[in-house]
C-alpha cells in the first residue's frame, strides 16, 4: 500500500465509502424489506433507514479515522517539520517514514529541504567567519573598557538601556538584576533622574551629576552626553567598585533598541519587539495549592536573541523538607536551600526581573500557580503577559503532536546538556532557545503581533486543562 500515489490513495478512501455505502443501503434495504414482511411496510422503512443511517455514520467515521492517521496527520507533521528546517535552523531530516503513505511528497521535500542545506552551508561559512572577526574586536572592546574605572551606559530616547559594561553591571546590580531594554528608573531615584534629563536637554551637551539609587542608600557621580536620536550615554566613577581580576566582565548591547517603542499597545506590538523573560521552577512536589519551589531559573529574550548574562539561578528555601522522590528529579537537596532566601524575597526578585517583559515558561499556569499564592507575602502583583510554549507547539504542530519539552526540543534541534536536564535553570534555557526558534515560525504562518498569537492559543487551550 505505500507505494500507491497520494491521488490514488485519496481515490480509494471515495471509493470506500461509494462501496461501502452501496453496501450498507442494501443491506439496511434487505433488512427493512424482511421486517415489512413480518410486520407492516411502514415499519419496514423505518428500520431501514435507522440501519443505513447508523451504518453510514461509522463507515464515515472508520474512513475518516483512516484518512487522518494516514493522510491528514503525516500532512500536518511534514509541514511542522518543513517550516521548523525552513524558520527556525533545525537541521533534522524529514521523517520519510511518518509521511509513507503520502506518495513521493516527503521524498520530494526532503530532497529539496537538503538541496537548500546544501547551498546555505557556504553562506553559514563566510557568516561564521565574519561572526568571528566580529567577536574578536568584541572582546577587544569589552578589554578596553575593563581597564577603564568608569562604568558606561549607553541609553535610547525613552531612557531605556542600550548598552552596559561589566563596570555598569555592578552599579546597577547594587538595585537591581542589570536587565537590557530596562528604564533607568528600575535603578536610579526618577526625581533625580528627571531633572538630570531635563538639564541634559536643555544644555545639549555633556553635563555632570550625582544621581540616587533607586533604594535611596546609594548615590553616584555620573557625568551624562547626548547621542544622536534623542538618547544620550552615562558614564559613572566606578572606582569605589570592587571587581575581582577573575570576574566576568561582559558587555552587552543591542543597538536596535536606540530606537525605541515605548508607547505602542501590547496587542499591536510585533513579536519580534517584545521582551520576554523565560522561567522555569522546581518544586517539593506537583500541587501548587500545598508544595513549595525549591529553585528559580530565569533568561531573557531581546530582540529575538537570548541575552547571555542576563539570568536568574536562585535556590529557595522552602521552609519545609524536600521529599527525596523530588531531590532524585531536580537533585535539589535540603542542605543545598539551607540559608537561601525564602520565597518572598526569591519572589521579589524574579518580579523585578520580569519587569516590563512577557513571562513566558512551559506550561505556564503549573509555575505561575505557585508565583500567585504567594503574592501576598511577597507584595507584588502578577500582571505580566504570559506566553506558553505548550500552545505555541500546537499552533505550529498541531494540536496531535506531543508537546512535552523534551519533544518540542527534538522536534527543533535545541539540545539540553544532561547535567542541566530538570534544573530550573536548564529548562529555563532549553524553553528560551526554543521560543527563538518558533518566532520566526510563527510570523511564516502570518503571527506577526503578539494580539494575534494570543487569539491562535486560544484555540489550544484544553491542552494545558488536561495537563494540569
Amino acid at each position: 500500500m505505500s507505494k500507491l500515489s497520494l491521488r490514488l490513495r485519496i481515490f480509494l478512501f471515495f471509493c470506500l465509502l461509494a462501496l461501502g455505502g452501496t453496501v450498507l443501503t442494501l443491506g439496511a434495504l434487505y433488512a427493512g424489506y424482511s421486517r415489512a414482511l413480518a410486520s407492516t411496510p411502514a415499519n419496514g422503512f423505518v428500520f431501514a433507514g435507522i440501519l443505513a443511517s447508523f451504518g453510514l455514520v461509522a463507515l464515515t467515521t472508520g474512513v475518516w479515522l483512516l484518512f487522518d492517521e494516514n493522510v491528514a496527520k503525516p500532512i500536518e507533521r511534514l509541514s511542522g517539520q518543513l517550516r521548523a528546517r525552513a524558520h527556525a535552523g533545525a537541521g533534522l531530516q524529514v521523517d520519510t517514514d511518518a509521511a509513507r503513505y503520502l506518495g513521493d511528497l516527503a521524498p520530494a521535500a526532503s530532497a529539496i529541504t537538503a538541496a537548500l542545506s546544501d547551498s546555505a552551508v557556504s553562506t553559514a561559512e563566510r557568516i561564521a567567519a565574519e561572526t568571528e572577526r566580529l567577536a574578536t574586536e568584541k572582546a577587544r572592546l569589552t578589554a578596553l573598557l575593563t581597564e577603564i574605572p568608569v562604568a558606561t551606559l549607553l541609553v535610547n530616547a525613552d531612557d531605556q538601556i542600550v548598552l552596559y559594561d561589566g563596570q555598569a553591571a555592578e552599579v546597577l546590580a547594587q538595585q537591581a538584576v542589570p536587565r537590557l531594554n530596562a528604564p533607568l528608573a528600575d535603578y536610579f531615584d526618577p526625581a533625580s533622574l528627571r531633572a538630570a534629563r531635563s538639564a541634559l536637554m536643555k544644555c545639549g551637551k555633556e553635563i555632570s551629576r550625582t544621581l540616587k539609587g533607586l533604594d535611596g542608600q546609594q548615590t553616584y557621580d555620573a557625568r551624562m552626553k547626548p547621542t544622536e536620536g534623542g538618547g544620550y550615554m552615562m558614564i559613572i566613577d566606578a572606582a569605589h567598585i570592587e571587581i575581582s581580576p577573575e570576574a566576568a566582565r561582559p558587555l552587552v548591547y543591542d543597538f536596535d533598541l536606540m530606537q525605541g517603542r515605548s508607547g505602542a499597545k501590547l496587542d499591536e506590538t510585533p513579536l519580534s519587539a517584545l521582551t520576554f523573560t523565560v522561567f522555569d521552577t522546581e518544586t517539593t512536589g506537583l500541587l501548587p495549592h500545598k508544595d513549595e519551589i525549591v529553585q528559580i531559573g530565569a533568561v531573557r529574550v531581546v530582540n529575538g536573541r537570548i541575552v547571555e548574562g542576563e539570568k536568574i539561578d536562585q535556590l529557595v528555601d522552602p521552609g519545609r523538607p524536600i521529599p527525596p522522590a523530588s531531590t532524585k528529579v531536580h537533585k535539589v537537596t535540603d542542605a543545598m536551600v539551607a540559608g537561601q532566601p525564602n520565597i518572598a524575597r526569591a519572589g521579589r526578585l524574579f518580579h523585578g526581573f520580569a519587569r516590563d517583559s512577557v513571562i513566558v515558561a512551559h506550561n505556564a499556569p503549573f509555575d505561575m500557580a505557585f508565583l500567585q499564592r504567594h503574592k501576598g507575602r511577597m507584595g507584588v502583583v502578577w500582571d505580566h503577559p504570559i506566553l506558553d510554549t505548550v500552545l505555541l507547539s500546537a499552533v505550529l504542530f498541531g494540536a496531535s503532536e506531543t508537546h512535552t519539552l523534551d519533544a518540542l526540543c527534538e522536534r527543533l534541534g535545541v539540545t539540553i546538556p544532561e547535567p542541566l536536564r530538570h534544573t530550573a535553570l536548564g529548562d529555563a534555557r532549553a524553553t528560551a532557545e526554543v521560543l527563538v526558534r518558533m518566532l520566526p515560525m510563527l510570523k511564516a504562518r502570518g503571527l506577526d503581533t503578539f494580539g494575534e498569537v494570543i487569539t491562535e492559543t486560544r484555540r489550544h487551550g484544553r491542552l494545558l486543562e488536561d495537563l494540569n
